[in-house]
């Protein structure tokens, strides 16, 4: 028995619907605009990266939950989870590539950004 509601399915096709079109834009920013030098040009793409990531993932995270517990029913707070989820990847690739085109990426940084992220989700999943 699938209990998703018609408001379910529109919020994860709005959403698809806008992560391409925020994917678009980034590969607009990414073709049209050169980073080299210009640390403002840089920090556009980095949100506009991070932002369609986490267009993409919201739905994906939501969808992710309901088929992981057997497409029983959608509880009430997967939305703010999944979009909570969403957010901090959407925060980790922002701040990865805005290292990377600063010149300060290296793998100890990565590594510590990432579990900084894991560490944090944990302690919020563990709080429920």
């Amino acid at each position: 028995m699938d209990v998703v509601n018609p408001r379910d399915r529109l919020a994860n096709v709005g959403l698809l619907l806008i992560a391409g079109a925020a994917w678009l834009a980034v590969g607009l920013v990414f073709v049209a605009l050169d980073p080299v030098g210009n640390a403002g040009v840089l920090l556009i793409g980095a949100i506009a990266l991070g932002a369609a990531v986490s267009l993409t993932l919201t739905p994906l995270f939501w969808l992710g939950g309901f088929v992981f517990r057997g497409r029983s029913i959608a509880y009430r707070g997967d939305w703010w989870r999944a979009a909570r989820r969403a957010l901090l990847v959407g925060l980790v690739v922002t701040l990865l590539v805005v290292l990377r085109g600063q010149g300060l990426l290296t793998p100890p940084l990565v590594l510590f950004v990432v579990a900084m992220a894991a560490v944090i989700e944990l302690t919020l999943w563990l709080r429920r």
